[in-house]
């Protein structure tokens, strides 16, 4: 079994950090792919994660053509094929995020198959408001043996409003729209900076995407869309999470590339704390005086809210820092799973319902504990750092579906670290 081994207590991080490309941008990128006719689709600055290779096989599996060059972080997929209408389950139910082939697959064949996904460890995800906007463009949805049905001869555009600004069903509906006949709007919609950068592609593969980034988007359809080369943005979950990382070690560490507006609702929390946030030109500098910090609330929201992919690693800043602070979590209804984990480490918290109250600027002590979800495997890597003595992480693969050498990185600007256990 692989873990993480971290000797902390004494750890002050400095120095620069290389931020990847976004996990949650790749994945949309790569299913937008299918809908390209005609030439081959380039993605630059691509992670080198499990998620990714995940998705390289959804799209394999309905007969395209994927090449993965890990060396030059690009991804080329050739779609100008027949392509199978099928999203195979044994990859499909791998990945949550995969549904995201859904939109893209109806839009080009007519008819698509995807395999309904399982629960998760942080909350239920579900996919109505992805089918609702489908139906709402004719398309006829049938479920039955595990398996979601749409069909639609040709998608019409339509008028969707979405309860909830849900980043998956943003990305289906779009995706989908590029190709129906007529106006698409949709209202409420997602305005993350993934959603900013899919759109950018698709308007490169011949779409006419307006309005990405606000509530409102617009598709006129077209009938065809081809090929182009694009960057992933940069993963700013990953750089918050190194900010973060700084800020709880009284660090001083500048994270290369940076995106300022991406990163805001983290860093306007930051700053709130006590925390010394400055733009530079080479990215966002990140420096911190834990004794100096003051404790906070926060409460995730949708973007432009505090996002929920950085609430656990935000708790272990809060742990550090004297007083009490509280995080409220309204996007995933269990997503405080890491506490549980963060209290053999020493951590004084109290949950109600969807409430966290945290106790911090005790005595944190190493432990041996495990990764439940994604964004808990980097919190309790952050928690080993500040804790006393020898923390050891496991259930690693949470983090390797979002992290690149994680652990390296944080050994480059200090951090006594080590992974052991790997073939």
């Amino acid at each position: 079994m692989e873990q993480i081994i971290i000797d902390g207590g004494q750890t002050r991080l400095q120095g620069e950090v290389t931020i990847e490309g976004a996990k949650n941008a790749v994945l949309p990128l790569l299913a937008a792919t299918i809908l390209a006719k005609d030439g081959q689709t380039t993605l630059r600055h691509v992670p080198i994660l499990s998620d990714v290779f995940v998705m390289n096989d959804v799209v394999r599996g309905l007969g395209i053509t994927v090449d993965f060059n890990q060396e030059q972080n690009e991804i080329t997929v050739d779609a100008t094929n027949f392509i199978d209408h099928t999203a195979p389950y044994e990859y499909v139910s791998r990945m949550r995020a995969s549904i995201v082939v859904l939109g893209p697959i109806l839009a080009r064949c007519g008819e698509a198959v995807v395999s309904m996904p399982g629960g998760c460890s942080i909350g239920s995800r579900p996919i109505d408001l992805h089918l609702k906007g489908l139906e709402a463009m004719g398309a006829e949805i049938t479920q039955f043996g595990g398996d979601i049905t749409a069909k639609a001869a040709k998608l019409k555009g339509a008028n969707i409003y979405l309860d909830f600004p849900s980043v998956g069903a943003t990305q289906n509906l779009m995706m989908a729209a590029t190709l129906a006949e007529g106006k698409t709007v949709i209202e409420n919609a997602a305005r993350e900076p993934e959603i900013v950068n899919l759109a950018v592609l698709l308007n490169k593969m011949g779409a006419d995407v307006r309005g990405a980034g606000t509530e409102t988007l617009t598709i006129i359809g077209v009938k065809r869309l081809h090929g182009a080369e694009h960057d992933v943005v940069q993963d700013r979950i990953e750089a918050g999470t190194f900010m973060v990382a700084a800020a709880m070690t009284s660090g001083d560490v500048l994270v290369k590339d940076a995106i300022w507006e991406h990163n805001r609702p983290l860093i306007s929390k930051l700053l709130e704390m006590g925390v010394e946030v400055t733009e530079e030109a080479g990215g966002i500098r990140v420096r911190s005086t834990v004794q100096n910090l003051k404790p906070v609330s926060v409460k995730t929201l949708p973007h432009p809210g505090f996002p929920t992919d950085m609430q656990a690693q935000f708790t272990a800043l809060m742990a550090v820092v004297k007083g009490e602070s509280s995080m409220i979590e309204t996007v995933f209804e269990n997503r405080f799973q890491h506490l549980e984990e963060m209290r053999r480490m020493g951590l004084h918290t109290e949950i109600l319902r969807d409430t966290a109250l945290i106790h911090g600027g005790g005595n944190l002590q190493g432990a041996k504990v495990m990764s439940t979800d994604l964004r808990a495997s980097a919190a309790l890597i952050l928690t080993g750092l500040v804790a006393q003595g020898q923390t050891t992480v496991t259930k690693l693969e949470h983090l390797d579906r979002g992290y690149y050498q994680f652990h390296e990185k944080l050994a480059g600007l200090g951090a006594s670290i080590r992974r052991e256990g790997g073939a």
